[in-house]
Formats: C-alpha cells, structure tokens, sequence
C-alpha cells in the first residue's frame, strides 16, 4: 500500500510539475525568450548562442550525472538488497531495486559507452564484477540490462553482442528475490540473450544468438550453444580464426589504440548530434508566438508537429552524413580494422527511437525508405527494428509484426561479418521473430513469431518456418506429395 501510494504521488507530481512548467511557458513566451536569449530575439546572435548553451548544457549535464551520480546511487541503493533472500512485493527493498533497475538501465549513458573501451570501467562502477578485465574494446554493445548491476559478474575475455539481459531478480505473486548472474571467461554472446541466475554455463561458451540458458544438468565448458531448447554445436569454426593474429602479439595494445582513439571520436560526435538536436528543438519550441492568447494552443500543436517532422529530418541527415551519404557494403574484417569502426559509428551516432511513434502507420516504411531500406508498397511495420538499413529490402505487402528485427550483420570470436538480407513480396516476419544476415526470403513466406532464422537461409516462396532455429514446417500435404 506504502509503496502504491509513494509511486502515485510520485507521478501526480511528476505530471503535475509538467503542466505547471507547461502552462507557464505557454502564458509567459514571449517573456521567458526576451529573458533567456537576451532583448535582440531572434534577429539577434546571442539568441543562437544562448539556445546552444542551454542545449549543450542539458546534454553533456545529462552525460555527466550519468556517469558520475547514477553509479553513486546505484551502489548505495542496492546494500540493502541481499542475495538470495526473499522479500515480499511493493516493500521498501522492492522499491529499491526498482529504482536501481530504471536508474542503471538508462539508454542515454550505456548507448555513450557501449562499443568502447569505457564501457568496461562504466559497468565496474556500476557495481559488475569483471576483474580482471582483458579489454578488446568491444567488450559489451550499446544495448544491456540488468536489475542489481551488484549481482552481475562477467569472466575475463568475454565479448557481449546486442540485447543481453542480465536476470539477476526472480519474481512470483507475492515477493521476489534477487541473486547473482555470473557469466565465464572467455565466452561469445550473441544478440537477445536472457541469462538467469543460475545459468549451467561455464569458460570458453559459445551462446549463439537468441539461445537459451540452461539451468539443470551440468555445466557446459568448451563448447556453443544454440537453439531453444539449446543444442550443442563448435565452439568455433576454422573461418573465425582468420583474423586471430590480430587479437595477439606486441601489435594489439598499438591496434587498440587506435581503435580507442576512433572511438572517442564516435563518442564526441555521439554527443554533438544530440546537443544539435536538442538546440533544434529549443529554437523551435521557444520561437516567439504571436501574442494572441486564443491562437496559442493551435500554435503550440503546430510546433509539435514541426518539432517531429524536424527529428525525422535531423535524424536521417545524421545517419547519411555518418554514411558519407554512401550505402553500407557486405564486410568480412576484424574488429580492429577502420571498416569496422566506421560501422560501429554508424550503430552509435544516428538515433532510431523516435521511430517507434510511427509503428503501425504509413508513416513508418516512408522513414524507413528515408533511411535507405529497399522498402516496397503497402508495408505494415508493428514496431520491426532493422539494424543496417541500406543492406536490407523488403517487398511490397509485407508484414513486420512487433519486436521483429532484420539484423544484417554478426560479430563472434572478434570477427565482422555484414550482408544483405533480402525479403520478396507478401512475406510475414512474426512477433519477435529474428533475421540474420546473407537471408534470402522468397515470396509469400512466413516467419512464425519468436523464431531465429539463421545465417544464410533461403526460405522458399510460400513456404513457412518456425523455432529457433528456424526450420521449414511439413504439412500433411507435403507429407502425401512425398509419398
């Protein structure tokens, strides 16, 4: 009940807070840009510089408490939490750990840090446990959750893809329990793996893309895993190991220089796109209106309006621009090779979250043709995320349901691999179905919900597929055909 009532006051505050500033601006416009950008207005230079100021200040102050204050309070807010210990929902310690979950878990710091040589030291002072560490600079992506960062330990040599969700809290109707997830050296993890506390996997693993951990049976060493239920495959194949040379040697801590220097670029320019971005807004929104008090809420609808058209359009630009307003090439290089920094710039700098306001609209494929996609006619996307927009088409009628991705790229045993993934007319991705890359999928297919369509596949026309992986479903028709 306590913890009901704090969190309902919380967001009434929160809302309440939010209409007041609102309503403030909406009366006192004209005031509040006269008082902020100077009396010149926006004829005026200093009503430029003052707006990148304030721009550049909100985005590298937001840069700053994440990495300074966010793992201060992460710390402090999780003693509390003993492992193992059951407590019962909406408690003191509940609302604690949530708080650690929505605090730790802000995209803004990890999507700075990800695909970098610093991510490694921002987890650390999160709380994970990854002494000793053996620093590629690719240690872990710009996508990762967990609930108690106290709880989570990765072994040393250990490379993280996309998605991994550290499950480190156990729920059920009536209370809930946090305990450690640990996570052994040397170990590849694909995208969109969830790993339990408990998880029955040691050194040298291989977890393949969207596997699922086990947590019975004894502990897996020296070996991948695959599928859901999973399966046993090799660690590794004899094409992974051609860049090996690389990840060795007096020559990598030079390479990893480089690669660090590369990425600190990426990380300015990561942040300059977003003060650019807010500045662009803030000159909109504080564009002074007419005076008119009955035209202002017409006005400030139009200024939403134009606020969104601006974010796809800055967005796009930001993308082509990072592109050399060229297209993305099939690549086969090691992760200390330029070609590949230049596509991790790529995944960092541009942002692609604004797209999800146009899930389910005709708005949606027309952006995704903006953004270079190969999109046909009459596309209905639910809420797909496609990771290399000018490696993928997709033919007219198709469906995108939600929480699909078209991943057109790998990246296992410090090895790049990118090609294009091609869909034909009519074709359904299901629910939180998942594309690899080099797929060809032909006309009228069907990708059932939840499934893992690998590497390389051709899917025939008219045909469906189903698990994870994937394989082609046999009706009872085939079956007699065959006979």
């Amino acid at each position: 009940m306590c913890h009901s009532l704090v969190t309902l006051l919380v967001l009434t505050a929160t809302v309440g807070v939010a209409e007041v500033a609102a309503a403030a601006l909406l009366e006192a416009r004209p005031a509040l840009v006269r008082t902020v950008t100077g009396a010149g207005g926006p004829g005026s230079w200093t009503y430029y510089a003052d707006g990148l100021e304030i721009a550049a200040a909100a985005v590298l102050g937001l840069a700053l408490l994440g990495t300074i204050l966010v793992p201060a309070l992460s710390r402090v807010l999780s003693r509390p939490l003993r492992p193992n210990t059951v407590y019962p929902l909406y408690g003191v310690r509940f609302t604690l750990q949530r708080a650690v979950a929505r605090l730790t878990n802000t995209r803004f710091t990890i999507a700075l840090f990800g695909d970098s040589s610093a991510i490694v030291h921002y987890l650390r002072a999160l709380g994970y446990r990854l002494a000793p560490i053996e620093q590629t600079g690719t240690n872990f992506g710009t996508m990762l959750k967990h609930e108690v960062p106290a709880l989570s330990r990765v072994g040393a040599g250990t490379m993280v893809s996309d998605g991994l969700s550290m499950a480190n809290a156990e729920y059920s109707s009536t209370s809930f329990r946090t305990a450690p997830v640990t996570i052994g050296s040397h170990n590849y993890l694909g995208n969109n793996i969830v790993y339990p506390a408990g998880g029955r996997t040691g050194d040298n693993c291989l977890l393949a893309t969207k596997a699922m951990i086990p947590v019975s049976g004894p502990v897996r060493e020296n070996t991948g895993l695959l599928g859901s239920p999973p399966i046993e495959i090799p660690r590794s194949v004899e094409r992974d190991h051609r860049f090996g040379h690389l990840t060795t040697g007096s020559g990598l801590r030079r390479r990893l220089t480089a690669k660090n220097h590369h990425n600190a670029w990426t990380m300015a320019l990561f942040l300059a796109v977003r003060c650019l971005y807010v500045y662009g807004l803030l000159l909109i929104a504080m564009f002074p209106l007419t005076g008119n008090g009955g035209l202002y809420w017409l006005e400030t609808v139009g200024t939403a309006l134009l606020e969104l058209a601006f974010t796809v359009g800055f967005f796009v630009l930001a993308e082509r621009a990072v592109l050399g307003f060229r297209t993305l090439r099939p690549r086969f290089c090691s992760i200390y090779e330029r070609s590949f920094w230049r596509h991790e710039r790529y995944w960092k700098v541009p942002s692609i979250l604004y797209l999800s306001l146009f899930n389910g609209t005709p708005f949606k494929p027309a952006v995704w043709r903006l953004l270079g996609v190969r999109m046909g006619h009459r596309v209905f996307d639910d809420g797909c995320r496609i990771l290399e927009r000018t490696l993928t088409q997709a033919g007219d009628g198709c469906a995108l349901n939600a929480g699909s991705i078209l991943q057109a790229h790998s990246l296992e045993e410090g090895v790049f691999k990118s090609d294009r993934i091609t869909i034909g007319i009519g074709c359904t991705i299901g629910t939180s179905a998942f594309v690899h890359y080099g797929v060809v999928i032909d006309d009228h297919a069907r990708i059932d919900a939840d499934s893992f369509l690998m590497k390389g596949e051709h899917v025939p026309a008219h045909t469906q597929w189903r698990g994870n992986p994937a394989v082609e479903l046999t009706t009872d028709a085939d079956c007699r055909s065959k006979l």
